[in-house]
């Protein structure tokens, strides 16, 4: 009997993180339907009733307090290993757990990533870290924790070519590391919905990244303003307005945007999964968005769609789909051009729908592939 263990900060409220989860339980669900699979992850509660899979928590600690805190950490290597040594494979699905593009501290994640592959190799478990995604850390703790996490897993795959190579820069050895597309593209598609004018505009309460920390408020503030401006004008040109969220957090921003505008016709709905997300998506004409997995879902969904990104993994993504000169920035949002893009997009849509096609049909063989190999290398090649 295989076991198979899943492993992150899923079931906190994070969209994307969750919908990376949902797509590797597919395919274990249908390649693999006598592996016993079961987490330690952020949120056990939500993922054990959403998912239909046991779960226990990441960390030892409950307690917020400082010194529960510290008692934690120093428990956390006995409470992550007995749990790994259960079983003979851990994946930790998707996600962006080798970089820092948002705020981050080497004692958080990283440290339990580390803690995950050092116990995995005490016990001769395999750790397989399956199309995530990275970026160069520049903070010295937190990039000798995660390159060193990186480097005890069996198995490595990320979810694009920049990923791969940000990995190779800080050191570690990629030659036999693969790049696939996203896990959240091997989701099931939603159905198609007829035109209805409407766009779509996903927020995020951005504050920058590791790098930005001094400056939070003032981008947090400049890019609050540019969304704010861009809804009003679609609004005044009387397009019905949609708006989506990726992670909790963002509901803050929704609530602000609609107290701010109450006057303007805004649809609001929290999704409660990415597949959720798509199927609200499938009810507009096109979409702005700034979570990389509210633009991913777009792009999905086949809508034509503006990165306002955070990060370059969101140039990367839309690169990939063919609408790189739709990539703008968060960190410094640039009303006008905004707008020059909105109206491009516009007037290209039936084009940029059949581009969406063709990349899409190219991104569903090339993900069925990664699970092949992830079958074949990792759940397979760890049968008892």
């Amino acid at each position: 009997m295989m076991r198979v263990g899943v492993f992150g900060l899923l079931g906190q409220g994070n969209l994307g993180n969750d919908g990376s989860l949902a797509a590797l339980l597919d395919h274990l669900r249908r390649a693999h339907p006598d592996a016993v699979v079961d987490a330690l992850c952020g949120g056990p509660e939500e993922v054990s009733g959403r998912y239909g899979i046991p779960a226990r928590r990441l960390h030892w600690f409950r307690s917020e307090t400082l010194p529960a805190k510290v008692l934690g950490k120093v428990a956390d290597p006995l409470w992550i290993g007995r749990w790994v040594r259960r079983h003979d494979v851990v994946i930790v699905p998707g996600m962006g757990v080798l970089e820092a593009t948002l705020p981050l501290r080497p004692w958080g994640f990283p440290y339990s990533l580390l803690l995950l592959g050092l116990t995995a190799r005490l016990t001769g478990t395999k750790v397989a870290l399956v199309n995530v995604g990275a970026d160069v850390v520049r903070q010295r703790a937190t990039r000798w924790v995660i390159t060193r996490a990186a480097r005890l897993a069996h198995y490595r795959s990320y979810r694009d070519e920049h990923s791969r190579q940000a990995m190779a820069r800080m050191g570690v050895d990629v030659r036999a590391d693969a790049v696939f597309p996203d896990l959240a593209f091997g989701l099931a598609d939603p159905e198609p919905r007829p035109s209805s004018g409407a766009v779509g505009v996903g927020v995020m309460s951005f504050h920058g990244g590791n790098d930005d920390r001094a400056r939070a408020g003032e981008i947090n503030r400049a890019y609050l303003t540019t969304v704010k401006r861009f809804v009003r004008l679609l609004a005044d040109e009387g397009r019905p307005v949609r708006l989506f969220t990726g992670d909790a957090a963002d509901d803050e921003v929704v609530a602000e945007i609609l107290a701010d505008l109450p006057d303007v016709d805004v649809t609001a709905e929290p999704p409660a999964s990415l597949t959720d997300l798509m199927r609200q998506m499938a009810e507009v004409d096109v979409v702005v968005a700034t979570r990389y997995h509210n633009v991913l879902c777009a792009l999905k969904t086949g809508k034509p769609a503006i990165s306002l990104g955070y990060a370059r993994k969101n140039d990367v993504l839309m690169e990939a789909m063919g609408l790189g000169e739709f990539a703008l920035s968060a960190r410094e949002p640039d009303f006008d051009r905004l707008v020059r893009r909105f109206r491009e997009l516009l007037d290209r849509r039936e084009e940029l729908v059949a581009v969406l096609g063709e990349r899409n049909r190219v991104t569903t063989e090339r993900l069925a592939h990664q699970f092949a190999m992830m079958s074949e290398s990792v759940v397979e090649g760890s049968r008892p």
